[in-house]
C-alpha cells in the first residue's frame, strides 16, 4: 500500500480532528471519552509540527504532531481502517533526522497496542510516569540517545 506523507495544511483540520476525536474515543475507552472535542487537536497541538500519511486514494490514513524543538512526538493516530499496512512507520520515517535524531514521546500504560507499536519500532522505554490520563510510559528512539549507535 503506498502511503504519502505530507506536511499538514489548514484545509486538512476537519479531517484531522475527526480522525483525532474518533481515535480518542475507540482507544482510550476508560477516559471521560464524552469530554473529548473536535477542537481538542488545535489546543493540543499548538505550536507543533503536524505530518498526515494518506493512502493511494489521497484519504487521510493518520497523523503525526511533534515539537520540534524537544524532539517530542505528541501525538501519532492511525484511523482504524488503516493500521497495520504500515502507517505508523511512515510517518516516524518522515520525521526531520528519523532514523538518526533520537525522538520521546509519552503512551498511556493501558494503550498496549501503542506501546507494543513503539517498541517494534525500535523505541525503548526509559521512564514511567502517573499524569492527568494515568500512569505512562516514557519511550525514546535509538538516534543519538542509543548507546549502541
Amino acid at each position: 500500500m503506498p502511503i504519502t506523507v505530507r506536511l499538514a495544511a489548514a484545509d486538512d483540520q476537519p479531517a484531522l480532528q475527526e480522525l483525532f476525536l474518533t481515535s480518542r474515543r475507540q482507544t482510550y475507552t476508560w477516559l471521560e471519552i464524552a469530554s473529548f472535542s473536535l477542537a481538542d487537536l488545535q489546543q493540543q497541538t499548538q505550536g507543533e509540527t503536524i505530518l498526515l500519511a494518506q493512502d493511494e486514494q489521497g484519504a487521510l490514513a493518520g497523523f503525526i504532531s511533534v515539537w520540534e524543538a524537544d524532539h517530542f512526538i505528541h501525538h501519532l493516530y492511525v484511523g482504524a481502517g488503516q493500521q497495520r499496512r504500515g502507517v505508523g512507520c511512515a510517518l516516524l520515517a518522515a520525521l526531520p533526522g528519523w532514523p538518526g535524531q533520537r525522538h520521546v514521546l509519552k503512551c498511556l500504560l493501558r494503550n498496549h497496542a501503542a506501546a507494543a507499536f513503539y517498541r517494534a519500532s525500535g523505541f525503548a522505554e526509559t521512564g514511567r510516569g502517573i499524569g492527568e490520563d494515568g500512569e505512562y510510559i516514557v519511550f525514546e528512539s535509538g538516534g543519538s540517545a542509543d548507546p549502541a549507535a
